[in-house]
């Protein structure tokens, strides 16, 4: 039997794509007979808030899913502002390892997603004291992200973070990323090809699928009548997604019978909210984060499921995990995307537009909602691209091979 430590900062009941890719990751795992124990903070994610049950506790032991999961105190802060982030991140670092490290047990692999950058660092110290493998997982390519989107501008401050990010790399057994362009920017820096491998995001297909009925009083929520064709961004409100640019786009369709409706947090809603309010738009409902259990039934109200990144030379790289549920859901999905997400949509039957175009997102979104039988068909080939090939257990089985072949 495999022994797994799963080392996160985010994780269920928080909301988010790398919180439903690790714990579903998880369960498959243990599903498969490896034993697994997930070491987190105190769910908190992207609020700052940590949830009522969770209040004034240091420690917490759960289980769930057929895996142990421990939790450790650590600074909660809303997601947003470089110090105070920072800070949480690093306050995880040490709790982890203080509070949680003797409780986890002696593990065959340590397996660390980052971001955020500093778990590394405790995964790191906790593989050495047990004489564990060390798999850094990368979602994404921190710190070049920031840099590309002007958060970070001081070029000894990024000269020194990229050369922790390859030292990190160096000191792992197996780097696993979640896209090709991914793999391949770390290979030109320099990590050898043989240590870096492909596993995508994906998507539970009994959980995630066309059978679910579209609920009229969500519908209504979202602010659609029966007759409107709703078009749904649900998923993180950041700087990476250029929202505001959708909102351009849903002025340019306010004759048509078209509804927006965001859901979500992040630190780019207020931004969203000023555009929204600057356009005077009476097509657009914005809504808060909803607990994971309801995104089912939130997307299949939708008409249409929008995938937007912004228009960075960096994201071409980047795969939002989001389209995998809206493919699998049977739901027309219209990317504003480029590189290897536009590949994917473009093969699964989607709509592809350049990133931040709000006059091609807008004749795009005008075109599918006066066509119902293309939107059908969208849907069913998409539900077919995922099931043949992002499916989530299949995929987990990918990683739990390579986590055994390291540990033998």
């Amino acid at each position: 039997m495999t022994r797994i430590l799963l080392v996160s900062h985010y994780f269920p009941p928080e909301v988010g794509a790398p919180q439903a890719r690790l714990s579903e990751m998880a369960r498959a795992w243990a599903t498969s007979g490896a034993d697994v124990t997930v070491l987190t903070g105190m769910p908190n994610h992207p609020t700052g808030v940590i949830h009522d049950e969770y209040r004034g506790t240091v420690l917490r032991r759960e289980s769930r899913d057929g895996y142990r999961v421990l939790r450790t105190w650590l600074y909660a802060t809303a997601n947003e502002g470089i110090v105070k982030k920072t800070l949480g991140h690093l306050s995880f670092m040490v709790t982890s390892v203080l509070l949680g490290g003797w409780r986890t047990g002696r593990p065959d692999v340590v397996v660390v997603s980052s971001p955020t950058f500093f778990s590394i660092g405790s995964a790191w110290v906790l593989a050495r004291l047990r004489r564990a493998r060390l798999v850094v997982e990368v979602r994404d390519l921190w710190p070049a992200i920031f840099v590309e989107l002007g958060v970070l501008t001081n070029r000894p401050l990024i000269r020194l973070l990229e050369r922790l990010e390859l030292a990190a790399y160096a000191a792992a057994d197996a780097v696993v990323v979640v896209s090709e362009g991914f793999r391949e920017d770390l290979v030109r820096r320099g990590v050898p090809a043989d240590k870096v491998h492909t596993i995508r995001n994906g998507v539970d297909l009994d959980r995630f699928s066309g059978r679910t009925a579209a609920d009229p009083k969500v519908r209504a929520q979202l602010g659609a009548g029966p007759d409107d064709v709703l078009v749904l961004y649900l998923g993180a409100h950041g700087i990476s997604q250029g929202l505001p640019s959708v909102a351009e786009a849903a002025a340019l369709v306010t004759d048509a019978p078209l509804r927006f409706a965001f859901v979500g947090e992040g630190a780019d809603k207020v931004r969203l909210r000023r555009t929204v309010e600057a356009l005077q738009l009476p097509n657009v409902t914005m809504l808060p984060a909803v607990p994971r259990e309801q995104v089912p039934g939130l997307l299949a109200a939708a008409d249409i499921c929008l995938a937007p990144l912004r228009d960075v030379a960096l994201f071409s790289t980047f795969i939002p995990s989001k389209i995998f549920e809206y493919l699998a859901v049977e739901k027309a999905v219209v990317g504003s995307v480029r590189g290897e997400t536009a590949r994917i949509l473009s093969e699964a039957g989607a709509v592809v537009v350049e990133p931040e175009q709000p006059e091609a997102l807008a004749a795009a979104l005008r075109t599918l909602a006066g066509d119902p039988d293309r939107r059908r068909d969208m849907g069913s080939a998409g539900r077919r691209y995922v099931a043949e090939h992002f499916d989530r257990d299949a995929l987990a089985d990918l990683y739990l091979l390579l986590l055994q072949g390291l540990t033998r």
